[in-house]
C-alpha cells in the first residue's frame, strides 16, 4: 500500500473549536480527504505545473479526485470561478455532479448558498462566492468569454471535439496568480493526449485500476482480470497506457484520428448495418450496429454505433430507431447465420422499412480489405468517437480470434454503400 500523506491534526483539532460552522465543515473535508486518498490522487499547488495529467486505468478514483480537490480549492479560495469539462451533457450530471463520486456526494449542504446545485446550468455556488459550472465538450464555443480560476477536463481523450474545446477552455484559465488545469482521464493514443505528455509544463500522474482495489468489489477485480488480463483494451482500460499501433493490424489510430471529423458533409445515402448475434446472454457477442453514409465528395462517413449485447426483438427495434433517426435509405444485415429469421423479426415491428440480406462470400480479413484500404485513401471519416468501435478496428489483424462485431457491420455498412460491394456480398 502507498503511504497516505495526512496533515497535522494536532494542530487542526487546537484550532477546530474556534472556527465557525462552515469552516469547520471545510475543514472536515479537507481532512477527510488527506485520510483516504491515495498519494498520487493529491494535487500540490507548489508543484511548478500549469497542467496535471493523470492517466489512469477506470475505478482509479479520477472522478472523486477531481470532485474533491475542485471542492477544497473553492472552499479555500472564495469568490474563486471554477469550471469543469465533461464529454456531454449527461456525463456532466450523472457522473461529475450527482454520481457516486461527484461533487453532490462530497459537499455538506450548508456550504452551499441558497441557490446551491442548479441543474439546468450545471453550477454550483457556495457561501463564500466560489462557483463551479460545468460545460460540455460537444460544444466547445459556450466556453468563450468565460474566465476560470482553475479547470478540470474529465475523459478528455473521449471529447469529440478534443483540441477545439481544450484550446477554448485554455484560453478562459486566466484568472489568479497561478490557474491550473487538471485532466483526469483513460487514455487513448489521440494526438492531443500525446502532445500534453510531452509539454515541459505538464506533471503526469500514471495509475491503474487496481490501486483502488480496496474500494472496489471482489467479483468486480476477478472479472477484470479474467477478461481483460493480457489485452489491449486491458492495458488501456485498466492500466492506463498510451496503446501504440499494432504491427499487421488493418486500421490505425494515426489514420482514424487525422481523417476524424465534426460533421458530415450533405449525404447521398445512408444505411443501418447490423452484425447480429446468436444468442443474447451475458457472455455472447455483441450485435454491430452502424449507421453510416456516403458524402457528395464520395467519402464515407461513420455516423453512430448503437451496438451492444442485445436480444433479438432489442436489436431489431434498435436498427428501425436508426433508420428512422437517420432517414436511412435502408437497413443492411449478415444472413450467415440468421437466414431469414432477420427479415421476418424486422416485418414484424416495421413492413415498410427497406431491406438488404448480405451473405458473406469471404472470410473477415477479405471482406475488411477493401474497408481498410478507403480508411488509408483518407476517403472514410469518424464522425466524433466511437471508442469501442474504434479499438475493434485497430486490434484486428489477420490472427484475430473473437469476432469484432463492430468492426463487421462497419464493413457491411460501407461496403453496401460502395458500387462494388456484390463482390465481396451476395445482396438478397
Amino acid at each position: 500500500m502507498e503511504q497516505k500523506i495526512k496533515p497535522n491534526l494536532e494542530n487542526w483539532q487546537k484550532q477546530y473549536n474556534e472556527l465557525d460552522s462552515q469552516t469547520q465543515k471545510a475543514s472536515l473535508l479537507l481532512t477527510k480527504w488527506y485520510a483516504i486518498a491515495r498519494d498520487k490522487q493529491l494535487i500540490k499547488d507548489e508543484d511548478d505545473y500549469n497542467i496535471q495529467l493523470f492517466l489512469a486505468g477506470r475505478g482509479f478514483g479520477k472522478t472523486l479526485t477531481l470532485s474533491y480537490d475542485a471542492t477544497i480549492y473553492c472552499l479555500l479560495n472564495p469568490n474563486s470561478i471554477v469550471g469543469v469539462v465533461a464529454p456531454t451533457y449527461s456525463d456532466l450530471k450523472k457522473i461529475i455532479f450527482q454520481g457516486e463520486s461527484g461533487f453532490l456526494s462530497i459537499i455538506d449542504r450548508e456550504l452551499l448558498s441558497n441557490s446551491g446545485y442548479n441543474k439546468t446550468d450545471n453550477q454550483i455556488e457556495f457561501t463564500n462566492g466560489s462557483k463551479i459550472i460545468g460545460y460540455p465538450a460537444i460544444e466547445p464555443d459556450r466556453l468563450r468569454g468565460n474566465n476560470f480560476h482553475r479547470a478540470y477536463c474529465d475523459e478528455l481523450a473521449s471529447w469529440r471535439y478534443a483540441t477545439e474545446t481544450f484550446d477554448n477552455l485554455m484560453m478562459a484559465l486566466r484568472l489568479g496568480e497561478s490557474p491550473k488545469c487538471i485532466i483526469t482521464t483513460t487514455p487513448r493514443p489521440i494526438e492531443l493526449i500525446k502532445q500534453l505528455v510531452v509539454r515541459a509544463d505538464t506533471k503526469v500522474i500514471k495509475g491503474n485500476t487496481f490501486e483502488n482495489a480496496e474500494n472496489l468489489a471482489p467479483s468486480t477485480i476477478k472479472m477484470l482480470k479474467e477478461r481483460y488480463s493480457g489485452t489491449r483494451i486491458g492495458q488501456q482500460e485498466l492500466y492506463g497506457q498510451i496503446l501504440e499501433d499494432i504491427e499487421g493490424a488493418l486500421f490505425n489510430a494515426t489514420n482514424i484520428e487525422k481523417n476524424r471529423v465534426e460533421l458530415a458533409p450533405e449525404l447521398t445515402r445512408v444505411v443501418v448495418a447490423v452484425d447480429p448475434a446468436v444468442t443474447s446472454n451475458a457472455s455472447s457477442d455483441e450485435t454491430g450496429i452502424i449507421v453510416a453514409g456516403r458524402g457528395v465528395d464520395n467519402h464515407y462517413y461513420i455516423l453512430g454505433d448503437y451496438s451492444g449485447i442485445f436480444s433479438p426483438d432489442t436489436w431489431i427495434k434498435t436498427a428501425i430507431e436508426c433508420y428512422y433517426k437517420w432517414e436511412a435509405d435502408f437497413i443492411v444485415a449478415e444472413t450467415n447465420q440468421g437466414g431469414d429469421l432477420i427479415e421476418k423479426l424486422l416485418r414484424v415491428q416495421d413492413a415498410n422499412v427497406p431491406y438488404k440480406g448480405v451473405h458473406a462470400k469471404r472470410g473477415k480479413v477479405l471482406r475488411a480489405e477493401p474497408v481498410s484500404s478507403i480508411f488509408e485513401q483518407d476517403k472514410a471519416h469518424m464522425v466524433g468517437y466511437f471508442k469501442e468501435l474504434e479499438e475493434q478496428m485497430c486490434s484486428f489483424t489477420p490472427y484475430t480470434v473473437k469476432s469484432p462485431d463492430r468492426l463487421d457491420a462497419c464493413v457491411y455498412a460501407i461496403s453496401s454503400l460502395q458500387n462494388s460491394g456484390s463482390a465481396i456480398f451476395r445482396i438478397s
